[in-house]
């Protein structure tokens, strides 16, 4: 019997990134970068709640200003994936959407696109967004994660740097990009966040290879375009650059905005 679903998603946040410290409070036209990422979640319809998961009470302070839910976390997570499990334990959801709060262009369209591709497989373990690799060099850039996808559109593997032999137009052909788009179901996520660390995601400091590691499996959800995060402070710029040479961010600024 098919499950009935119910999706919260949630956006885990603290101040101390290391590359751009504060950078979730990083204002664009007058609103922090996370709060871009909540109201644009609220727009897409498909999720039932929209949580914020903080440790830190300037974050709370600020999403509750602005009449978000926030859950307070402890402070000893050392990733998003543990943050979100603790805050969803007493949550009513049979599924949780992670989203990125450093992902302010995220396209509502994206995230209806990746719940219907939940719906079609509700007892899966995990999803992940996936765009294209647009040019050669992203395959050596080290500060965003790709992933090899192979047949029925299984993640096989999570990288920094490719480990491909091929030339960049054939790893473009099942080489993606993962963006800041994952969900699991509920009990599997409680699951994995009880396992010890693996690893490869220690070395490497991506939190996907856990799942693999352990034998579980991923599914892309494949999207497009591939919208430009905020890892490093010059990437505010690249993110200002893109919403106002683009149609439909300039459209939905303006949704963000009056919300």
């Amino acid at each position: 019997m098919k499950m009935k679903m119910k999706i919260v998603a949630v956006i885990p946040a603290h101040l101390a990134s290391v590359r751009f410290p504060g950078k979730i409070l990083f204002q664009f036209y007058g609103l922090p970068m996370i709060e871009h990422v909540r109201r644009r979640a609220l727009l897409s319809k498909v999720v039932s709640d929209v949580y914020v998961a903080t440790c830190d009470e300037e974050i709370a302070t600020v999403i509750r200003g602005y009449g978000g839910k926030v859950i307070m976390t402890a402070n000893t997570h050392t990733n998003g994936t543990t943050r979100v499990a603790e805050a969803i334990k007493d949550i009513d959801c049979t599924h949780v959407m992670l989203l990125q709060g450093d992902e302010p262009l995220l396209l509502p369209r994206h995230i209806e696109s990746f719940a219907k591709a939940m719906e079609a497989d509700p007892n899966g373990y995990a999803w992940n967004a996936t765009g294209p690799i647009e040019q050669a060099e992203e395959l050596d850039r080290h500060s965003f994660v790709k992933c090899t996808v192979g047949l029925n559109n299984r993640i096989l593997y999570c990288f920094r740097r490719t480990p491909g032999y091929s030339s960049y137009d054939e790893q473009r052909s099942f080489v993606r990009k993962i963006l800041g788009i994952i969900a699991y179901r509920k009990e599997f996520l409680l699951e994995l966040t009880a396992l010890p660390a693996s690893a490869i995601e220690q070395a490497e400091f991506i939190e996907q290879m856990r799942i693999i590691e352990y034998g579980y499996t991923i599914c892309s959800v494949q999207v497009s375009p591939s919208l430009p995060s905020v890892n490093e402070p010059g990437e505010a710029d690249i993110v200002l650059d893109y919403i106002q040479h683009n149609d439909e961010q300039r459209a939905l600024l303006e949704l963000v905005m009056r919300q």
